[in-house]
Formats: C-alpha cells, structure tokens, sequence
C-alpha cells in the first residue's frame, strides 16, 4: 500500500519527495545542504551528475511504500526512463529543513 506523499512524517523528505515527482529541479535543490552528498547502492555519487541523469531527465518518480525512522528512511517503487520501476531504499540525513545526505538502492 502507497503512503501518500503529504502523509510522510519529515518534513524535508516530504518535500524532496514532492519535488522529484513534480520534476521540480529548483525546488529539489532547495531542499539540499550546502556540500549535501549522496550514495547510490553503496558508492558515493556526484550529486548533480546523479540527480539529473536518474531523476530530472529520466522522468523520475517515487511511490513510497513504508517509512521508519521518524520518516527519514523509505521503502519506495522508484522508476525512470532509463530503467522502468524497481524496488528501492532510501536514507536521508536532515539538518533543520536541509536534507545533508541520502543514500539509495535496490532494497
């Protein structure tokens, strides 16, 4: 069962979510930290490199599954052009309302 995107507890990660399925770039850099990084199965990602090729010009988009953590870790079906749906985890380190860090995978 999808938990709808206004429903996820973090605020932050409530909103990257919104961003990545509304394609909205701007909104989505907005939510980073200065200096904010990120992994992709394990291996640490140039983060604009990474987010434009696997979400915005990939028409990325999440539906999330289960949250834990206080909403900072998700189980979600992500899916793009370039790969169709999969199975994926995601991390996210928040400071105040910037996300620092996230991490994901196939789960």
């Amino acid at each position: 069962m999808t938990i709808q995107t206004g429903k996820l507890s973090d605020p932050a990660v409530r909103a990257f979510v919104n961003a990545v399925n509304a394609h909205d770039r701007d909104g989505f850099m907005a939510l980073l930290a200065p200096g904010a990084t990120m992994s992709d199965d394990g291996s640490d990602r140039d983060l604009d490199d990474w987010t434009d090729r696997e979400i915005f010009s990939s028409h990325g988009h999440m539906e999330v599954d289960n949250e834990s953590r206080g909403g900072r870790d998700l189980l979600a079906r992500y899916s793009n052009d370039t790969w169709g749906e999969m199975r994926t985890k995601w991390h996210f380190e928040v400071d105040g309302d910037k996300i620092t860090r996230f991490e994901t995978g196939q789960a």
